[in-house]
């Protein structure tokens, strides 16, 4: 049967990288909330010639999928990022030890679906700020739990490459 210490140690397996969700999550809201203070809704603040502050909200998901369905949609997503997060959760209490990449992949995926989750629960809707341009052509707004979100999931299918060549048999 492990010692105390070694069960202490399995509890707090995962926790930096729960710490690093926190951060994300912190840092989204506080920047949504400056947003919606400074910001009047549908309001663009040009910054430079290819990058805006907006105040949008988005009551689907990525790229507006989903948006304007009756609202239906808000309990979906909000369901669906509780399920996730728990599946995170679950996967960060697993990870190997020195497995930094996948950590952080975990990390910034709770974190983005939490801050997004917050926005569903308490609006009904996720505020979005940060806009990309060029010319006519516009990339669609997105908040800084969408940037961890993106970046968590290529972290994600990297890993899952690096393993799948790891386990292969050319590369034993």
């Amino acid at each position: 049967m492990p010692g105390a210490s070694a069960l202490h140690g399995q509890g707090l397996k995962g926790l930096k990288w729960m710490a690093l969700a926190g951060l994300v999550m912190v840092l989204d809201q506080a920047a949504k909330w400056l947003a919606s203070a400074e910001l009047a809704l549908g309001e663009r603040v040009s910054v430079l010639r290819f990058f805006s502050w907006v105040l949008w909200h988005n009551d689907g998901a990525a790229f507006s999928i989903m948006s304007g369905l009756g609202g239906w949609q808000r309990w979906f997503f909000v369901a669906l990022a509780a399920g996730f997060s728990v599946f995170i959760v679950y996967e960060l209490r697993r990870l190997r030890a020195g497995d930094w990449i996948q950590g952080l992949a975990y990390g910034l995926i709770l974190g983005g679906a939490l801050g997004n989750m917050i926005d569903r629960l308490t609006s009904g809707y996720v505020v979005d700020f940060v806009l990309f341009h060029y010319g006519s052509w516009y990339f669609p707004a997105f908040n800084l739990a969408d940037a961890a979100l993106t970046c968590g999931a290529a972290l994600w299918i990297a890993c899952m490459i690096r393993d799948a060549r790891a386990s292969s048999p050319s590369a034993k």
